[in-house]
């Protein structure tokens, strides 16, 4: 009996989810009075606007160097920082490797819009309706979710091309081949490109949900007439 019953709902658990999705898309339909092709091209409007406002932002020099996503270095770098400061030639190791990790992630932070643009020009109407009756960060978890590995396959060869241009990585092996020497140490091997890429993204994505938090709760930040309609009933 139990295993009938067991068929029985893997057989109707289908038409219950579509039923579902039907309820949650005429209840988003309903509660900005817009089509659902109205509610999913405004959402898009929204996020493509933040996707594009942290891509800018971030890209120009010192987006990152001087803003709070500021990237530090890793934790392995900071001992290898404080041994070497009195060691000639590396006096100024911290503020330097900071300097050209920061700017490796501002040449890097360009190729994000059209990774972004893809994934929202793709977005289904399940994933916009999701979207609207979602959390405030809803929309940044979706971009999270669709674009991060694709962001960090574009953006390594990036970071390693723009940390060779700026010489981080030779002044980095320099640093870590002299801290390797000195007695009684244990030996770091720590990639800057993977450090610098993860916190790049960190940074971005953090931005997306900042403007995305800017636009529904924040009606001046809403530049069209589209999107103020979809998300007006939220204020």
């Amino acid at each position: 009996m139990k295993s009938i019953t067991f068929l029985i709902l893997l057989l109707i658990f289908p038409f219950f989810m579509e039923a579902q999705i039907g309820r949650i898309i005429d209840r988003a339909k309903d509660k900005v009075g817009l089509g659902e092709d109205e509610v999913v091209a405004g959402l898009k409007e929204a996020l493509e606007q933040g996707a594009n406002k942290a891509s800018e932002t971030l890209s120009i020099e010192d987006g990152y160097y001087k803003s709070v996503y500021k990237i530090l270095l890793p934790d392995e770098a900071q001992q290898v920082v404080r041994r070497l400061s009195s060691v000639p030639g590396f006096q100024n190791l911290e503020e330097d490797l900071v300097l050209r990790i920061n700017r490796a992630a501002e040449s890097a932070a360009s190729k994000a819009k059209p990774i972004f643009t893809n994934a929202i020009r793709s977005m289904s109407v399940r994933d916009a309706t999701d979207i609207l009756m979602g959390e405030d960060n809803a929309a940044t978890t979706y971009l999270n979710r669709t674009t991060y590995d694709a962001l960090y396959n574009e953006f390594i060869p990036v970071i390693q091309a723009a940390l060779e241009e700026v010489n981080a990585i030779e002044l980095w092996e320099s640093a870590a081949t002299r801290y390797n020497r000195l007695p009684m140490v244990s030996r770091v091997e720590t990639r800057l490109d993977e450090h610098v890429t993860k916190k790049g993204l960190d940074g971005l994505f953090s931005m997306v949900e900042l403007e995305e938090l800017r636009i529904r709760n924040d009606v001046s930040a809403r530049t069209s007439d589209l999107m103020k309609r979809v998300f007006s009933r939220q204020d």
